[in-house]
């Protein structure tokens, strides 16, 4: 093992070995340490099968139950399942008095976003099997509140809806890119990045930075062409890009 495709090919080996508790990796000095319940043989066979020369060192018994990484990784979900979950609060509450769906729509993601976030942390420390259910849990709820949302766009659309408050949807939308920058900044402090959790909660906030700027830009229009149909058409392309992400993490859960 001396390389990080070395490492993922490793974790990938030892995927659905249930009694793995934490993987420590040293890369620098080619070593792994596997903390793990009851024997060992699972283990050592499937290492022994990636001809990567895996040899056994030491095994002894430990009272260690928390590991520094998963630590971290919880730290950093909670931040950003904050900062998701005030922005909800603020988007739904500021798009329900402004009329504006886009703000309404990407305050529902900013909800599901922080229900992925608090799923993630079950997910800390568990085995990447458990993880990857986590990951599918996560996109098929996307999905759900997608269709739920393109509806209510459906709706809007069909009915007489006041025009939106372009100044409210611009501002708040600020704010929110603002938010989601940070958000991503903090996820791609974590080590863990590439587990298909954490690699679930990167995507749902790249999509919110995308999904922000369209909100500004449809309340440039809004003000423009004095016409709700910029806000509802970014509310329909908001879900579209739910979708999209929610496809894209099913992806990482196989």
């Amino acid at each position: 093992m001396d390389c990080p495709s070395e490492e993922n090919l490793i974790r990938m080996k030892l995927d659905g070995i249930s009694s793995i508790v934490n993987l420590d990796f040293d890369i620098p000095n080619r070593t792994l340490t596997v903390f793990h319940t009851g024997e060992s043989f699972l283990i050592e066979k499937s290492l022994l099968e990636l001809n990567l020369g895996a040899k056994k060192i030491s095994t002894g018994e430990t009272n260690q139950t928390d590991f520094k990484e998963n630590e971290n990784q919880k730290k950093l979900l909670w931040m950003v399942l904050a900062i998701n979950f005030v922005f909800f609060v603020i988007e739904m509450t500021t798009g329900v008095f402004s009329k504006s769906m886009g703000l309404v729509a990407d305050s529902l993601d900013m909800l599901a976003d922080s229900f992925v976030y608090g799923i993630s942390l079950f997910a800390v420390g568990g085995t990447l099997i458990k993880k990857k259910r986590i990951a599918k849990l996560a996109g098929y709820f996307q999905i759900i509140l997608a269709i739920i949302g393109f509806l209510e766009v459906l709706r809007r659309f069909f009915g007489e809806e006041k025009l939106p408050n372009f100044s409210t949807m611009i501002v708040v939308s600020i704010l929110a890119l603002i938010a989601n920058g940070i958000c991503l900044y903090i996820l791609q402090k974590s080590k863990s990045k590439k587990e298909a959790h954490m690699k679930a909660s990167m995507i749902f906030t790249s999509n919110d930075v995308i999904i922000n700027l369209g909100v500004i830009i449809a309340g440039v229009l809004v003000s423009w062409l004095q016409s709700s149909k910029p806000d509802l058409i970014i509310g329909t392309i908001v879900f579209v890009l739910v979708v999209q992400g929610a496809m894209r993490i099913l992806k990482l859960s196989k």
